[in-house]
């Protein structure tokens, strides 16, 4: 089994300024969290009624939006309104939306909370006090606990939605290791599938529990696919060799295309190579992924391989073994090959999770890890950028072949292209 190197990956799809990123998921963040405190006081007053029977404190509409301040700056949210139609004097006051404004912290200190606490790991009441100060403290317990069932719900509910019709070009899949942990398994990962649509959008298509290297558990999620109407099967999936999933795969949708992701073979293959030969390798490597053509490209492996056999042959034998699946891509559109050569759709979402965790810390209940994972991932989903040249899959699932990134019927004879 190949080792599973950790990459430093960019956040270069992010597509938007990394403040503008913060604060939208910040709103989001603080909003749930005060509907999450609103709904403790009704169920709090649920018993409450008046002489007709109708119940007593109600919800009232919402405040005039309003910006409080925040370590990203001002934040604007809307607080909800309560109504106390027995007169009482029953009123919502939120612990998260004071009055006053404070003074903001530092952008830099918020990143790591944002993307690990704030969505991840479920410690929901630290996430908030760092970005709100010390009055986030007063939430209660239950209002936490309200947030993270929540979540979990919605996960189930969409984990159940129909997906009768749909169609997708590419897959990337991996299993993703944060700090956030499963009771039940310590070994239990975010099993993640993030595909293409007919439009060239990116979405997200799965995100279960279970291992890595299972073969049962990326059956058990491709046949829940099948199941709820996902019928024809992706064009191409793109992953780390190391996986249970193509085994997986080659039973659930064996028509689908295999395309081995070139940063974690790279990653796997200068494991066993000595340092002082590691940046030569590394350029080696790229003059095959990096090629123009199949042609090129096989080129290139040989000499990759010409050079590196004798001295280090389990790192050859890493590359041979998966000769076909890394070049599949040139079986697809030229301008897709920066999407599909690597796992990158997956591994900049997680980017920062990867970089400030372990494994070992903060286990919770099944649903709970489900719906925290989920969450985190409905967030990124939003900052995602479709693909480049968007109407090649429409050619794609049209039948149209492709030959070295240019439609088989455009392409020319060897010697005419090497005329050109």
């Amino acid at each position: 089994m190949e080792k599973n190197t950790v990459i430093a990956v960019g956040m270069g799809e992010l597509g938007l300024g990394i403040e503008g990123i913060l604060r939208r998921a910040a709103r989001a963040l603080i909003e749930q969290a005060i509907e999450a405190e609103v709904a403790v006081l009704l169920e709090e007053f649920a018993t409450v009624r008046m002489v007709d029977g109708r119940q007593a404190v109600v919800r009232n509409g919402h405040l005039p939006e309003r910006e409080i301040m925040t370590a990203l700056g001002p934040v604007p949210v809307k607080v909800p309104k309560v109504r106390d139609r027995s007169g009482s004097g029953i009123k919502f006051n939120s612990v998260l939306a004071p009055p006053y404004v404070r003074k903001s912290r530092t952008v830099a200190a918020t990143v790591p909370w944002l993307y690990l606490h704030g969505v991840s790991s479920g410690h929901m009441q630290e996430a908030l006090s760092i970005l709100l100060g010390d009055e986030a403290k007063g939430l209660s317990p239950a209002v936490l606990g309200r947030l993270k069932a929540e979540w979990a719900q919605e996960y189930a509910h969409w984990q159940h939605r129909s997906l009768q019709g749909k169609r997708y070009a590419y897959w990337w899949v991996d299993g993703i290791y944060t700090n956030l942990r499963a009771e039940e398994d310590p070994r239990i990962c975010l099993l993640v599938i993030i595909g293409v649509t007919a439009e060239g959008k990116k979405e997200l298509v799965s995100v279960s529990d279970g291992l890595r290297e299972s073969k049962a558990s990326w059956l058990e999620i491709l046949r829940d696919l099948q199941a709820r109407g996902l019928e024809t099967a992706p064009l191409l999936a793109i992953g780390d060799g190391a996986m249970g999933f193509w085994a997986a795969l080659d039973e659930a949708y064996p028509e689908t295309g295999q395309q081995r992701c070139w940063v974690h073979k790279t990653a796997n293959i200068l494991n066993e190579l000595p340092k002082a030969q590691q940046s030569k390798a590394k350029a080696a490597l790229q003059e095959i992924w990096m090629a123009a053509n199949r042609q090129a490209a096989e080129k290139a492996l040989d000499v990759f391989v010409r050079n590196y056999q004798a001295k280090y042959p389990k790192a050859v034998a890493k590359l041979e073994k998966d000769r076909a699946e890394l070049l599949a891509f040139y079986d697809f559109p030229a301008e897709h090959w920066r999407h599909i050569r690597t796992t990158n759709a997956i591994e900049s979402t997680f980017a920062t999770v990867r970089h400030r965790t372990t494994r070992t810390k903060n286990c919770v209940s099944r649903s709970s890890f489900l719906g925290l994972g989920f969450k985190m991932l409905q967030q990124a989903e939003k900052r995602w950028i479709g693909i480049y040249a968007p109407e090649k899959v429409l050619q794609l699932f049209a039948g149209v072949k492709f030959i070295d990134g240019i439609p088989a019927n455009l392409t020319l004879p060897d010697d005419q292209q090497t005329a050109a």
